[in-house]
């Protein structure tokens, strides 16, 4: 190990940050305990910190008691999930990234339009779970290439695409050619799905790829742009792994290799690739540098409209 470099842009999008940020306005506007639904975003590190802070995670709406404050994860949920927690009288702080609420639009507004809608995504994520309940029995899951050549569909004149927002982009646009070949008439978006933060950190590896021997990818395993990052460097020809932290490291494993490139997926504090930056330093690598120049992606998502009405206006103002 000789050089370490760290891509940029990596690590947190708009949609995390504003995920965080209303756990811990909620946090401080109504006291703990806040309970959470699911993992607010995919990276235990996270977790824990607010954990430490008074939230509470659950797996469902169901296991809060009635009369509570939960958040929504930042991966959107099914409108089953909506009607529960109201039946439960739950005040409910939607987290939900901005970008999946997008796409869950473009699924309602495809299917009330008579559409059968695809949804290219990865079967089990929390984010393909609640597009697919936007419209049951109108959305069909592909999650490859193979899936999209095989695809039989009830009514090829009216159909329809969407994305997951956290994909290989090189991946993805094999399928959406594929399935236009297939079905010449099939609509999508107005704009691509994959969302801004996934399409940049995996850009920014394929820059990098030329210039490094290994790639070692911040993130948890839950985390599906972080994974994602790891296969845009294999498809490179480069090797990669995900890491958790700085504890996964491994001397013997790395020493092989001159020059290690670092990033970070989406949901991945950048505390954690500091710390994995310091453990380099620690093993004597001096040539810790910054690969990328490209301009601040500068994208910003308002906090929940719940939270700025029962008091907690001031309380998310002063957490920007």
């Amino acid at each position: 190990m000789r050089r370490v470099l760290v891509a940029d842009p990596r690590g947190f999008c708009a949609g995390v940050e504003r995920a965080i940020a209303t756990v811990r306005t909620a946090l401080a506007a109504y006291g703990p305990p806040i309970y959470v639904r699911k993992h607010i975003v995919h990276n235990a590190h996270v977790v824990i910190d607010l954990e430490a802070e008074g939230a509470i995670f659950v797996e469902s709406e169901l296991d809060v008691p009635e009369g509570a404050t939960l958040v929504l994860a930042a991966h959107g949920v099914e409108p089953s999930v909506y009607r529960a927690a109201s039946t439960r009288r739950l005040r409910t702080i939607d987290a939900t990234c901005p970008l999946v609420q997008k796409v869950h639009i473009e699924v309602r507004r495809f299917a009330a339009a008579g559409y059968t809608v695809v949804l290219i995504g990865h079967a089990g994520h929390d984010e393909v779970i609640g597009t697919m309940g936007q419209a049951p029995g109108s959305v069909l899951l592909v999650e490859t290439a193979g899936q999209a050549r095989a695809l039989s569909v009830p009514q090829a004149q009216r159909l329809a695409y969407v994305t997951q927002t956290t994909l290989s982009v090189d991946e993805t646009s094999e399928i959406i050619a594929i399935l236009r070949e297939r079905f010449p008439g099939i609509v999508g978006p107005r704009k691509d799905d994959i969302c801004y933060a996934t399409t940049n950190r995996q850009s920014a590896v394929k820059r990098m790829l030329p210039e490094i021997d290994v790639l070692l990818v911040v993130g948890s395993p839950e985390s599906s742009n972080s994974r994602r990052l790891v296969e845009t460097a294999r498809a490179g020809g480069v090797p990669a792994w995900l890491v958790a932290d700085e504890t996964e490291l491994d001397e013997d494993d790395l020493a092989a290799y001159g020059t290690v490139g670092v990033t970070a997926g989406a949901s991945t504090p950048e505390r954690l690739v500091l710390d994995v930056c310091r453990w380099f330093r620690e093993r004597g690598v001096t040539d810790i540098a910054t690969f990328g120049d490209e301009p601040p992606e500068n994208v910003f998502f308002r906090l929940p409209a719940e939270l700025l009405r029962d008091g907690a206006r001031s309380q998310a103002g002063s957490s920007r």
